[in-house]
């Protein structure tokens, strides 16, 4: 649980900086945001969770 909020408060302060820098403007990051929960609520969601624990115990053991 600890790695999903850091992992949530890491890509928040991306979401914000691009928006802030222009980079991306507010209905996009909209639609990338609501993209992310419509991928959550499908089957695709154990494989995507356990692909972010796979990397994130590789990047931890370096």
């Amino acid at each position: 649980m600890a790695l999903s909020v850091s992992a949530a408060v890491l890509l928040g302060i991306i979401v914000f900086v691009l928006l802030k820098g222009g980079y991306v403007r507010v209905g996009s990051a909209l639609a990338c945001t609501l993209f992310g929960f419509t991928l959550a609520a499908t089957g695709l969601a154990p494989v995507i969770t356990s692909g972010l624990a796979s990397f994130a115990g590789l990047i931890s053991s370096l």
